[in-house]
């Protein structure tokens, strides 16, 4: 399920306002002076850099934006999805590199390792803590806007994606060569595939094909030497290592060779919306059980719960109510699932008239929250959905929260101005296969996923963002009785920097966080980073350490 899928119209429009606010001249104008003093420090000028790259990219030299280019700060805020890391103090590249080529990726590693820069890689630019656009340290900003090219094979049921693609365009582009091939991945369509399988990858087919990364045949990568290596030639740790453990921390990936999954003609998708006085507290209840252990493979009943205003005069705490959402989808007919559902969860109440059957190209779109009727070449639009100012955190849960728990949830829920959580549910095959097949761990014994999230307008102020930010990590508090121990779990697609990192003004022992993203899988981690890149090219907050001491 995309979180923006329930975005009220009421925060669509504080997105959209924050959106023309950050393209204000007085900002430009600010962050302008600030960047090129920023710039003129550095030991990268703006002609060794540029024409290091030219020299390096056999003839093609890639696009160049530096800060005083008028379209710098349009190109870097044009994939910033998060916009609490769109604002004038947040520190910003030196160069933005375009590249519209493989040669191209190869010259920015090899001069940016020359001049000493940090390398930041953006294919989607959904990273939740902003780390795929901005570093505390001198860097360059690889965008990988260009280098989206699909190529399909149906016959072998596989296809090449390059690591600027959207979710959205592979859906759009798979379905457009078969009505009955599809892939399991996240229900946001403006996600880029690179990050997005690389930190594992799910979505509404978790429970009946696993993983995204599950479904990794191949890899195109470039290492600290600035060599393109692939399955063969990078070896199978770390390929091992790139399919759930975060590839920026070993290199920089220019497409994955990904397997087509069958899905049938028609699907059918359903909501189901309950309110605290339909009774709520008891559905999501029994959902925790059903949803993961209680139901076929092919259903997935996922979660968003979320505050509704129950009449116009409502403020916070005042006139205001948790809803929870129940999004399904069936691989299969309308009449199959409601027969089901009545059987395994007749306390949901759902009727045919709650679902509506579509092909699975159009599920995505009704997932990714758009109206009914929308057209599928919306998954082809990048900034189809909202862009907010918010801050998250993740936890798995192994155990049925009681309801004492849950209606704890929903009295802090109506403390706060636009909470969220997205919670997608496992069991079936994601559970069935071994932790340590590829880097990805959280299988067996989980029940669910939930992504913790909390909304607010950007233009409030740092006083309004830090409420905020302590409201949720006194929610993630509150959370620790009734998620999972021994390790608290982390989804690393989630990233939160709360839990510890690198470098900056703090600094944590990595194994901490490490562990919460890995579990075991950590220790692996940190020895193919050694192999391949010992002295630490590629790093950040929360990048793999070539070195840890147990």
């Amino acid at each position: 399920m995309c979180r923006y899928a329930h975005a009220n119209k009421k925060g669509k429009h504080k997105a959209k306002k924050e959106m023309e606010s950050s393209n204000h001249a007085i900002l430009y104008l600010f962050t302008f002076l600030v960047l090129t003093t920023q710039w003129k420090a550095s030991s990268a000028s703006s002609d060794d850099f540029p024409q290091c790259l030219a020299t390096n990219s056999n003839g093609s030299k890639p696009q160049v934006y530096i800060p005083n280019n008028p379209s710098y700060l349009t190109i870097l805020h044009s994939s910033i999805n998060n916009l609490r890391f769109a604002t004038p103090e947040t520190p910003k590249p030196q160069f933005i590199i375009t590249p519209d080529n493989d040669s191209q990726v190869q010259a920015v590693v090899i001069c940016s390792k020359r001049y000493g820069l940090n390398i930041k890689v953006r294919s989607g630019g959904h990273d939740f803590e902003g780390s795929s656009s901005t570093s505390n340290v001198p860097f360059v900003l690889i965008d990988l806007i260009n280098l989206h090219a699909i190529d399909i094979d149906v016959k072998d049921n596989s296809a090449w994606v390059q690591a600027g693609a959207t979710l959205g365009e592979v859906y759009y582009r798979v379905a457009e060569r078969s009505p009955v091939h599809g892939f399991p991945a996240g229900g946001c369509p403006t996600v880029g595939v690179g990050g997005h399988i690389s930190g594992g990858g799910f979505g509404p087919m978790v429970r009946k094909y696993g993983m995204s990364a599950d479904h990794v045949l191949d890899a195109r990568l470039i290492n600290a030497k600035g060599e393109i290596l692939n399955r063969e030639t990078m070896g199978e740790d770390l390929f091992w290592a790139i399919r759930g453990g975060g590839v920026s921390s070993f290199g920089v990936l220019l497409a994955w060779k990904i397997k087509l999954v069958a899905v049938p003609p028609t699907v059918a998708v359903c909501v189901v919306a309950k309110t605290l006085e339909q009774g709520a507290t008891d559905v999501v209840h029994k959902w925790q059980s059903v949803a993961s252990y209680g139901v076929p493979k092919e259903i997935f009943i996922g979660l968003h719960v979320g505050v509704v205003n129950k009449n116009s005069n409502a403020t916070n705490g005042v006139g205001r109510t948790v809803q929870a959402t129940f999004q399904i989808l069936f691989l299969g007919p309308t009449e199959n699932l409601v027969y089901v559902m009545g059987k395994s969860f007749p306390e949901l109440g759902m009727e045919q008239k709650d679902c509506k059957e579509m092909s699975w190209v159009e599920s995505t779109v009704r997932f990714a929250g758009f109206p009914s009727g929308t057209p599928v070449d919306i998954l082809l639009n990048r900034s189809a959905l909202p862009k907010t100012t918010f801050k998250a955190k993740s936890d798995f849960v192994t155990e049925p929260i009681p309801k004492s728990g849950l209606e704890g949830i929903w009295k802090r829920f109506l403390k706060e101005e636009r909470p969220e959580m997205v919670i997608g549910v496992w069991g079936g095959k994601v559970n069935e296969i071994a932790d340590d097949k590829i880097a990805f761990p959280h299988r067996a014994g989980n029940m669910y996923l939930i992504d913790h999230v909390t909304n607010w307008d950007g233009k409030e102020g740092p006083e309004a963002s830090n409420k905020h930010i302590a409201w949720i990590r006194e929610l993630h508090e509150y959370m620790t009785p009734y998620v999972s121990k021994s390790p608290r779990t982390a989804f690393l697609n989630y990233k939160d920097l709360d839990l510890g990192r690198i470098g900056g003004s703090t600094y944590s022992d990595p194994k901490i966080w490490g562990e919460m993203y890995f579990k075991s899988n950590f220790k692996r981690l940190v020895k193919v980073k050694s192999m391949v890149d010992p002295d630490n090219f590629f790093s950040g907050e929360q990048n793999i350490p070539p070195t840890i001491t147990y």
